[in-house]
């Protein structure tokens, strides 16, 4: 629906908008997108992001401080490896 593509453009906005180096929490973008409570949609909205929009998801984490994705998938290491490059501190490193 309407409504539900405007939450998406909400969500995508507020993704966009955090600075390189910094992440925030699915949660936090969720509340950010006027969506408290609605964390899980923000995975949603960036699993179906267009590819034109070129998000830095890569810069959305899990609430405890930690990514949200498995070490053991692509995914997880590229966001890892691309927060390093930002210079985005990792505890035990």
């Amino acid at each position: 629906t309407v409504t539900d593509h405007k939450l998406l453009e909400r969500i995508w906005r507020a993704v966009a908008a955090i600075p390189r180096g910094q992440v925030a929490s699915y949660g936090a973008i969720a509340r950010r997108a006027g969506a408290p409570r609605r964390a899980r949609l923000v995975g949603h909205a960036l699993k179906v992001a267009p590819a034109s929009l070129e998000l830095p998801w890569h810069r959305v984490i899990a609430a405890a401080g930690r990514i949200a994705l498995p070490a053991d998938r692509p995914e997880g290491a590229i966001q890892r490896e691309r927060l390093r490059e930002e210079g985005v501190p990792f505890r035990g490193e």
